[in-house]
């Protein structure tokens, strides 16, 4: 686990290449990210449906 140092680093590093501006727009994404990741996690998963194959019929 990074220290505090560490992160204070890190942030500086993402604002020096993101921008200030673009920050909160990330953080935006990555939250509703997160949330549909979550949600399609505890979603129950639904069964497949298996189509019979089709038959060709020469006439």
């Amino acid at each position: 686990m990074p220290g505090p140092q560490e992160l204070i680093i890190i942030l500086v590093i993402v604002v020096v290449l993101f921008g200030a501006k673009k920050l909160p727009e990330l953080a935006r994404g990555l939250g509703q990210g997160i949330r549909e990741f979550k949600k399609a996690a505890n979603e129950p998963a639904e069964p497949e449906k298996i189509e019979p194959p089709k038959t060709q019929t020469n006439a």
